[in-house]
């Protein structure tokens, strides 16, 4: 009788995951999570754009692999609609009334139901104190390279 070792778990649908993964687009690193904790998430759960997830799909645990995702693919492409002015008098309520903001920082804003965040790039700060934002996410357009190691798969 012999015994065969099972075989190493794949990526499924609603599969969790223990990850070491590296997002670049033309401009270098966005996410890189190689040098320190690995990241833990859910397939299916948004956490991970669509194209992203279907790249993992059907991969063993323990895979390190790269992917290269053309222009627009992993986070669709850039919507002029996705920037927006937002009043002062709403950041105020938002965060401290003192904040300063300049074009290229990041602020996160409480979705409407507060359970989670979301990000916006300042790109333009107006006399009245009001921020011209971008809501696109940094990569949407870009080519994006995705790094994945897959250190478990549940």
């Amino acid at each position: 009788m012999t015994s065969t070792a099972a075989a190493s778990p794949t990526v499924q649908p609603g599969s969790f995951l223990t990850l070491h993964y590296r997002l670049a687009g033309p401009a270098g690193d966005v996410i890189n999570t190689f040098s320190d904790k690995p990241a833990t998430l859910s397939l299916g759960t948004g956490e991970l754009s669509p194209a992203m997830e279907q790249r993992l799909l059907g991969l063993a645990e323990g895979t390190r692999t790269t992917f290269e995702l053309p222009a627009g693919e992993a986070f669709g492409e850039r919507n002029p609609d996705m920037q927006q002015w937002v009043a002062r008098k709403l950041m105020n309520e938002l965060g401290d009334p003192h904040e300063k903001y300049s074009p290229g920082d990041v602020v996160q804003f409480p979705t409407p139901d507060g359970l989670g965040s979301y990000a916006g790039a300042v790109l333009q700060v107006r006399e009245d104190g009001a921020v011209l934002f971008d809501f696109n996410h940094p990569l949407a357009g870009q080519p994006v390279t995705f790094e994945v190691e897959l250190i478990g798969v549940l």
